[in-house]
């Protein structure tokens, strides 16, 4: 059975940080690329990062360019999402997802494994 868990989430005022993780099992998380999507309150749910099988290669939505950065860590099967400058319009919950295919991609449709979503909240 294949789990996705994140954590990290929390309260930050603006121009704060977080950190997420998503420890996978049940899957040959090796091989996987990751991804990191948001869903805000009322929106659809955006592509935000995602890290090739290796690390060796990222993808980053314009809105995370230059403050997130996404990385992995293979021997501990967990990936993270580094979050600097955060802004109130980063608030949202922060999904994790697998992609068996190991494509860089940006779209949900590709993503084979969801976690359940960690939520985070920046005040102004």
């Amino acid at each position: 059975q294949v789990q996705l868990v994140e954590s990290g989430g929390g309260s930050v005022q603006a121009g704060g940080s977080l950190r997420l993780s998503c420890a996978a099992s049940g899957l040959t998380f090796g091989s996987c690329a990751m991804g990191w999507f948001r869903q805000a309150p009322g929106k659809e749910r955006e592509f935000v990062a995602a890290v090739s099988w290796s690390g060796g290669s990222t993808r980053y939505a314009d809105s995370a360019l230059g403050r997130f950065a996404i990385s992995r860590d293979n021997a501990k099967s967990t990936a993270y999402l580094q979050m600097n400058s955060l802004k109130p319009e980063d608030t949202a919950t922060y999904y994790c997802a697998a992609d068996s295919d190991s494509g860089l991609e940006n779209s949900e449709i590709w993503y084979d494994y969801w976690g359940q979503g960690t939520l985070v909240t920046v005040s102004s």
